[in-house]
């Protein structure tokens, strides 16, 4: 074992040094590995469609466009305002569900993993929501709730609010036991022991919830207007997709993808900044 280590550690002191004598164009590549050749395949894919959709139109337009008629459709959606209001009615659907979904999963995720009796009453409702598409309560929300905004902030909530809530139950259940038990030996009361142990503990796991939560409300945006709407971007997808103006669609397609991207880079920013509170394995 002894060799194997110390011939593990000399490969690895030459590899320092085959590094170190490199070129600056092979220091910038490792430097930036990940951004480069992920550059690299979005180019080559888009090219790629580019070629088959447009430039030698190998399939029908009609049902696969190509970057550059996505560009084009986009560019006139934006330009002539067509679609400013579909992007203000889902944006509004998608702020209210998803931050009353934080307002209501993060307290109560905490006390239903703080306190044992709150766990044992909301336990099984709490997993078999999880185990339950919340796309087939649609039908329920859209009757309790009408074809209006309220329905599709009601489907945002339900999406959202799950992953948040187990997350933030399951931080609470996580914090190391002999963290607990050595804070209340010293005579530190419950709230005390919440504040300085149990809640920064708890802050990366929900926000893993929240991050987790952005795709499920994105979801319950695009659903919730494909089923019953009459304006936002999961509608004018429904549209498009009617009269096969599949550039429209992509653009639509498109707007919920780099959203989620957008918000959910944003939210792994934060996680990182506080991922060093989350109890490491072993820790109890």
């Amino acid at each position: 074992m002894a060799d194997e280590s110390q011939v593990g550690q000399q490969e690895e002191l030459l590899l320092d040094v085959k590094v170190a004598e490199a070129s600056w164009i092979y220091k910038l590549f490792l430097k930036q590995e990940k951004m480069i050749l992920g550059a690299i395949s979005t180019v080559l894919f888009l090219t790629a469609w580019e070629l088959v959709g447009n430039t030698f139109q190998l399939i029908n337009p009609m049902f696969m466009s190509a970057p550059s008629l996505i560009w084009k459709a986009g560019y006139q959606m934006f330009a002539s305002g067509e679609i400013w209001n579909d992007l203000y009615v889902s944006g509004i659907e998608f702020l209210w569900g998803y931050l009353i979904s934080v307002l209501v999963a993060v307290p109560f995720g905490i006390m239903v993993g703080w306190y044992k009796r709150m766990a044992y009453i909301f336990d099984p409702f709490i997993n078999a929501m999880n185990a339950t598409p919340r796309v087939a309560l649609l039908p329920l929300v859209i009757i309790w709730l009408g074809i209006g905004v309220a329905s599709k902030i009601g489907i945002i909530f339900l999406g959202a609010m799950i992953p948040i809530l187990v997350n933030t139950r399951d931080g609470v259940k996580t914090t190391p036991a002999n963290l607990l038990n050595a804070a209340r030996s010293f005579g530190a009361n419950e709230w005390q022991v919440f504040k300085t142990i149990v809640l920064p503990s708890t802050v990366p796991f929900f926000l893993t919830g929240m991050r987790l939560g952005i795709g499920r409300a994105l979801v319950g945006v695009l659903v919730g207007e494909l089923y019953a709407a009459t304006a936002g971007i999961g509608f004018m997808i429904t549209v498009a997709g009617a009269t096969f103006q599949t550039d429209k669609v992509f653009v639509g397609i498109l707007i919920f993808a780099l959203s989620g991207m957008f918000f959910m880079e944003m939210l792994s920013t934060v996680e990182r900044r506080f991922d060093k509170w989350r109890p490491k394995v072993g820790a109890a």
